[in-house]
């Protein structure tokens, strides 16, 4: 199953992206090379809407890991919401929702994200 990305937002200090598909061995190189032209020096938040994320496979993970690694370092978070039940409980397999912050709605995750950008101005 192919990848579908869609950008939702951009802006210097955040990036809001949709996922669609399946994020696998064969299609994470495409979400990397959308994350390495759209994210900026100034990227503090790389919020990710996982509604359409059918599946999630270990090289999927590590694209989030990475993006994790690489925000964190310039003290910025990265965000998922409406995770599918399987790739929630993958990333719960791998322990890695501690360093992401998960929202139960796109409601949730656009409120956060109105706040992070106002504390930015």
């Amino acid at each position: 199953m192919a990848l579908e990305i869609k950008t939702l937002e951009a802006t210097d200090s955040s990036l809001k992206l949709a996922l669609q598909g399946s994020l696998d061995s064969e299609t994470y190189p495409t979400l990397e090379e959308t994350l390495q032209s759209q994210m900026g020096p100034e990227t503090e938040l790389v919020a990710f809407d996982l509604k359409e994320l059918s599946f999630i496979s270990s090289a999927g993970l590590r694209v989030f890991f990475a993006t994790v690694k690489k925000l964190k370092a310039r003290g910025g978070k990265v965000a998922v919401s409406n995770m599918q039940p399987g790739v929630k409980k993958v990333f719960e397999i791998v322990k890695a929702l501690p360093d992401l912050s998960v929202f139960a709605s796109v409601s949730e995750l656009d409120d956060y994200l109105a706040n992070f950008q106002r504390k930015a101005e």
